[in-house]
């Protein structure tokens, strides 16, 4: 089974940049509606007019044109052809670093349609996307759907999980809206689940990124995976291509972040206790929480700067050799106003160290602004749960799930 290679990747295509303008003194600089001051972009958000909309859509192309060259700046090969491979449902998933495994509790508490005999109405598909060369561009994809006798288009939701886990652990979200006429998908993250071999394998890719600057295994590489399913998504006759939305959790809903920003293809965005700004951590010394989750890359890059301790400067050198721009031009307040108008909901805990809720206080200003510019300032919320850690809690997945139905359910059908 093929697909084809839709316009609108293909006219993002770029040449293949260096590794070395991934350096911090040429390649970070914001685009050109960014860079004069920090306030800036309020200004121009706060102008509601239609030349006002004309200069914040041509920002977001220049930031996704910016996002995308430092995506391919590490790929030797941009143009892989675009293969599809049937596989079998994985029977002993890997999950790495989780003894015992966290409660599913939260996510058993999806709204969920009720159908007699439900198991044997899914559909249940196991896909490998190849997305670019070598053994991590080989994508596993898991899709749940009702069977479907008219042959519908139907909305799709991407769920991304959190770091060490894998796809199957999401399979209560994925039967949940799958029972609601969703077309259900997950992947496996790079260096999880099926693209890992030991307990220590997305680790080792840390450590390895940092020591030689190949890949981007935290966040970017992944995101590069998320553009590639959207070329397949948009190309099945089940999914309705204006009703693909994306979500996850922690790691997860840092990918589905920075995806919604980087193709605007996902037209309804959920991260939950994903976003959080980066250069804030660092300036207001908030980053530990952070560094601690993946603790081994960053004593790693310790040790190899000569330093008795992890420290700001470290943590500033891992994020420019493993994300470069993720504390900077990519940083959440100028890659979240990029996604408006289209529904973003934001899901994190008010006491979450990982997502300090002050270094959301100027992502969410001018995502705000941005979404008021367009006339759309009921498509954007920010709901911070008290008392809630860096945690996914029973009312975020319900919150997701009204989110959803809200913008990608039926009335949304521009095809009924």
């Amino acid at each position: 089974m093929g697909w084809a290679l839709p316009l609108a990747t293909a006219a993002l295509m770029l040449a293949w940049v260096p590794h070395a303008t991934c350096a911090r003194s040429s390649s970070h600089v914001l685009p050109r509606c960014l860079s004069n001051n920090s306030s800036h972009i309020l200004v121009s958000y706060k102008d509601d007019s239609s030349s006002s909309r004309k200069k914040m859509a041509d920002c977001s192309d220049e930031f996704r044109s910016n996002f995308l060259r430092v995506l391919q700046s590490r790929r030797k090969i941009l143009k892989v052809p675009p293969t599809v491979e049937h596989g079998n449902p994985i029977g002993d998933p890997l999950y790495q670093n989780k003894k015992p495994l966290p409660s599913k509790m939260a996510m058993e508490t999806c709204p969920r349609k009720e159908i007699e005999g439900l198991q044997e109405k899914l559909v249940e598909e196991k896909l490998y996307l190849i997305t670019e060369e070598g053994e991590q561009g080989r994508l596993p994809v898991l899709i749940l759907s009702l069977k479907d006798d008219a042959h519908k288009r139907k909305p799709a939701i991407v769920f991304l999980h959190s770091s060490y886990m894998c796809k199957e652990w999401l399979r209560p979200l994925l039967e949940a809206y799958a029972s609601r006429g969703y077309v259900s998908i997950a992947i496996d993250s790079r260096y999880h689940g099926e693209r890992a071999h030991t307990n220590m394998t997305y680790v080792d890719a840390l450590v390895s990124a940092w020591r030689k600057g190949d890949t981007m295994p935290f966040i970017f590489d992944t995101v590069w995976d998320l553009i590639k399913l959207a070329d397949y998504l948009v190309e099945r006759d089940d999914v309705d291509p204006a009703r693909i939305g994306i979500t996850g959790e922690s790691l997860g809903g840092m990918h589905a972040w920075f995806a919604a920003a980087a193709d605007a293809r996902y037209s309804v965005a959920v991260p939950i206790i994903g976003i959080q700004g980066f250069r804030w951590a660092i300036d207001n010394d908030k980053w530990q929480a952070r560094a601690d989750s993946i603790k081994p890359l960053f004593e790693a890059a310790r040790l190899d700067l000569g330093k008795s301790a992890i420290d700001k400067e470290v943590v500033e050198k891992v994020w420019d050799r493993i994300a470069p721009g993720l504390d900077s031009e990519f940083d959440s307040p100028y890659s979240v106003p990029v996604i408006a108008p289209r529904p973003l909901l934001v899901l994190n805990g008010a006491d979450d160290p990982r997502c300090p809720l002050s270094g959301l206080e100027t992502p969410e200003e001018r995502t705000s602004a941005a979404y008021k510019s367009f006339g759309s300032a009921d498509k954007f919320k920010l709901i911070a749960e008290p008392g809630i850690g860096h945690q996914m809690t029973s009312s975020m997945v319900k919150e997701a799930s009204d989110w959803f139905d809200r913008f990608l359910g039926e009335q949304n059908n521009r095809n009924s």
